[in-house]
């Protein structure tokens, strides 16, 4: 049979044999394909020894070039252009030239860069001087300075204007002043002048001026900030000195010429320099710019082409060159569905190398635990993800994903049971189906958000089924809808509303079925009457229908749960198990807890609220006590005052039918008896079995028994017994645990109900009680502040409280009744994942580059 989502898909392990020179197109061809898992068949031989190990180094390179330009882009702000067809893989006969191209547009960007840093220094440079002599200028004709001479008399330097190499001397009487200006970065500017004034022990003037003019760094880009500084001093020892503090701290120091004439000429000299080194650099700017827009044309291209190369050279190394090298062999699963298909692919890829030698594929058999394969499409991957994450189904086990597909939204929406919120999440879901092509580009910017665009279609289901139990429950955002009129009449407030009437704010009412004044029809023809909308029993008669509800949809649940463990035994051959397991689980399950919810129905067929006789409310038995009782053996305790109850000969109080006694005790004995059998029924069955093999093969020859040698070792019944233990008392007791959790399903719609209740009166009411002028604008601002708490609360808070307490029920006690979940996943070779991962990585490399 072959595989489908029920199942997974029939494997097969095989053997490829190409011959050397057309085993890469092959291989491409598989790759496109993606249905082909290559298994190492060199698990010893380290990578550094295989044979196209120069290959994959090459690629390597190639990437890291094609890093390089794309990182220049990038700062570049160029948008890299994305083909539309992906390109294939390129024959190996193309690497040279692609890497020959990728190696020339590196060394020319590399050429340029360093031109366009070392032209950009330059002018940085001539910036730093032009503004240095601007602000000599200032320096020079304003500076008034007070220097003590050794004999403490004062002078007073003025209009010092002389200097030669950056150092001014001047003498006036017997003193020389030397001068030493530059440009200093500005966060250095309290450091530097603290360092000279220790050095000099105070014998230096320095004065500082912000560079205003905007300066950038010659490689990184960043702006800086600096000041001119120019310092007064005076020794030829404190020149020293000044010279390596001002190296120390990487300052810029510029000469100046001696006089101001000769300093205007030098400023009209850096003028012009700066002119023309614009001129220079706007070239470069636009050759660069040039390299960059034509590198970016093909620059997606040659990085699929060259991850697919690499990736190619990758599984080629997991084969292994036989015959005089003649045949490379390599091993791989595949789907035995899809043999033809692979061959016609590993048969195309010999054709396009020219070869005449046909590549072969032959099955081996194997007792090699086999990958599942579990083909999906957009929409059963999400749901097949869901039960992948508890864990991979073993090899061709019952596939739960399928039934997930009904039962998750449903199960779901019986505690998310609002038809307006369910509005809500299928306007979002739509919204993200109908976009899915462009959003799918988008789905990376948010993981919550990728999280939610992945599973679309389990949100779109979950709104479907939540609109109609919504509407079962006439709960929209907690209000009820009308649709039929009511079956409910009081003499004070009547409930007979039209189509298009609604109940008044405030109104609360005891409904009483038995009251022939107010119940006045039929049952509702669809979901509750609106009419239990405004009675103040609303909760009572809601718990009550919820709960019961969640154990009948809870032991239905978990029945199908053991009835699919029938056909793993089925497909696996196990029929011994159908007998001493199968059987005793599901009659143990059904005749406890199946009876139970079959005591519910018979509850609600002959028991009423408006009978008068035995079938009345006051003798309706409750069924928690009766199921106490008869799981004890004892008969409940009855109010013998209620004579109605008390019909040829049988108290209705207590059984709702004759021989109910005898059954319960039957079907407790029974269920009872169900316990030993999954004790020791399979542990007793694999004893005997040994036993029988044990005799045969003592009854067989020497000869004969050679080729049992490689049997597996038998495991200790010690062992068997305490495993099958584990799994009955797991089993027994999660039957009462697991339907006392389906209990959430009540607990969580009453929550939600609650909660969407209290929502519209302590916060939609205040708007819809205001009248006026004041009543428009204070609806307006309180339905806002209503919705947005709807949303972020009722919808997404309780929304994803339902799923995981949805995802529970199906993991843990559905799931558990037959689900293994200890195989691992086909994983084929496919560019389509290659990529995808190379992609991922890409957006980390360039996450960190753009930190850096």
């Amino acid at each position: 049979m072959s595989g489908n989502l029920f199942r997974s898909e029939l494997m097969c392990r095989c053997q490829l044999y190409l011959p050397p020179e057309a085993a890469y197109n092959c291989v491409a061809e598989l790759g496109e394909l993606g249905l082909v898992q290559f298994v190492d068949v060199n698990p010893d031989v380290s990578s550094f020894q295989r044979q196209f190990v120069s290959e994959i180094k090459r690629c390597e390179e190639m990437e890291r070039k094609m890093r390089y330009i794309e990182t220049e882009v990038i700062r570049e702000e160029i948008v890299l252009d994305q083909d539309e067809i992906e390109p294939t893989a390129p024959a190996p006969r193309e690497m040279v030239e692609l890497e020959n191209s990728l190696t020339t547009v590196e060394n020319n960007l590399k050429e340029v860069n360093t031109n366009y840093v070392a032209l950009r220094k330059n002018h940085l440079e001539l910036t730093e001087y032009k503004c240095m002599l601007k602000q000599a200028e200032t320096f020079l004709s304003d500076t008034r300075l007070n220097f003590k001479e050794p004999d403490e008399h004062t002078r007073l330097l003025d209009d010092v204007d002389e200097n030669a190499a950056g150092e001014l001397k001047e003498d006036q009487g017997s003193m020389k002043f030397n001068i030493v200006a530059g440009v200093l970065d500005r966060a250095r500017q309290v450091a530097f002048e603290r360092m000279l004034w220790r050095v000099s022990k105070g014998n230096v003037f320095i004065k500082f001026s912000d560079i205003m003019e905007e300066m950038e760094d010659p490689r990184t880009g960043n702006t800086l900030y600096k000041s001119v500084f120019m310092i007064f001093f005076q020794g030829e020892e404190l020149k020293i000195r000044v010279k390596k503090i001002c190296e120390g701290f990487h300052a810029s120091v510029y000469p100046c010429p001696e006089n101001a004439k000769e300093r205007r000429d030098m400023m009209m000299g850096v003028n012009t320099r700066l002119e023309d080194l614009h001129t220079v650099l706007t070239q470069t700017t636009d050759h660069r710019h040039r390299l960059l827009l034509a590198a970016s044309r093909t620059l997606k291209a040659s990085y699929v082409k060259v991850r697919k190369m690499k990736a190619i050279y990758h599984i080629l190394n997991q084969f292994s060159l036989r015959d005089s090298q003649r045949v490379l062999i390599g091993d791989c699963w595949m789907p035995t569905a899809d043999i033809p298909a692979i061959k016609n692919a590993i048969t195309t890829g010999a054709q396009n190398a020219g070869t005449s030698v046909v590549p072969t594929i032959e099955r081996i058999p194997t007792k090699e635990e086999h990958p599942t394969f579990n083909r999906t499409n957009k929409y059963t991957s999400g749901f097949q993800s869901l039960i992948d994450a508890y864990g991979v189904n073993s090899y061709r086990e019952v596939n739960p994903s399928v039934y997930t597909i009904a039962t998750f939204p449903f199960l779901f929406a019986v505690m998310f049971g609002d038809a307006g919120h369910g509005l809500i999440m299928l306007v979002a879901s739509a919204w993200m189906i109908i976009a899915e092509k462009s959003l799918e580009k988008k789905r990376e910017i948010s993981e919550i958000f990728s999280i939610f665009f992945g599973g679309r279609y389990i949100i779109f289901l979950m709104s479907l089924f939540s609109i109609y139990t919504g509407l079962i429950y006439n709960d929209i955002f907690s209000k009820s809808l009308n649709l039929f009129g009511t079956n409910w009449s009081t003499g004070n407030i009547s409930f007979e509303l039209s189509n298009n009437s609604t109940l008044n704010l405030g109104d609360s009412i005891m409904l009483d079925p038995k009251n022939p004044h107010q119940y006045i029809g039929n049952p509702y023809p669809f979901g509750v009457d609106p009419a239990w909308q405004s009675a103040s029993n609303k909760i009572g008669f809601l718990n009550t229908y919820k709960m019961k509800i969640s154990l009948i949809f809870g032991v239905i649940h978990m029945s199908f749960g053991v009835a699919l463990s029938l056909w793993n035994k089925v497909s696996k051959r196990k029929y011994n198990e159908i007998i001493l397991e199968f059987v005793p689980q599901i009659v143990f399950l059904l005749f406890l807890f199946g009876y139970l919810i079959t005591m519910i129905f018979i509850k609600w067929v002959l028991y009423g609220a408006n009978y008068t006789d035995a079938f009345s409310e006051h003798c309706a038995p409750n069924l928690l006590i009766t199921f106490i009782n008869m799981m004890l053996f004892k008969e409940a305790d009855v109010d013998k005052s209620l004579n109605l109850c008390h019909v040829d000969g049988m108290n209705y109080e207590i059984y709702m039918f004759h021989g109910q006694a005898a059954l319960q005790k039957f079907l407790v004995l029974t269920a009872v008896m169900m316990v030993p059998i999954m004790l020791f029924g399979k542990p007793f069955y694999k004893l005997y079995k040994r036993m029988q093999e044990a005799s045969r093969r003592e009854s067989m020859s020497d000869d004969l028994l050679g080729g049992d040698e490689d049997l597996p070792e038998e495991e200790n019944f010690g062992e068997i017994m305490i495993t099958q233990g584990i799994h009955t008392i797991e089993y027994v007791l999660g039957s009462v645990s697991h339907t006392a959790s389906y209990l959430r399903l009540w607990a969580l719609s009453l929550a939600h109900s609650q909660l969407s209740e209290v929502l519209w009166s302590m916060v939609m009411r205040i708007g819809l009680s205001s009248k006026g002028y004041l009543g428009a604008i204070m609806i307006y601002c309180i339905f806002a502040a209503w919705a947005a708490l709807t949303i972020s609360i009722l919808v997404l808070m309780e929304g994803l409280s339902a799923f995981l307490h949805t995802l529970r029920l199906h993991w843990v006690e559905f799931q558990s009744k037959f689900y293994e979940g200890a195989g691992y996943s086909f994983q084929p070779f496919s560019f389509r994942s290659v990529l995808k991962e190379a992609a991922a990585d890409d957006k980390e490399v360039m996450k960190t580059i753009s930190s850096a």
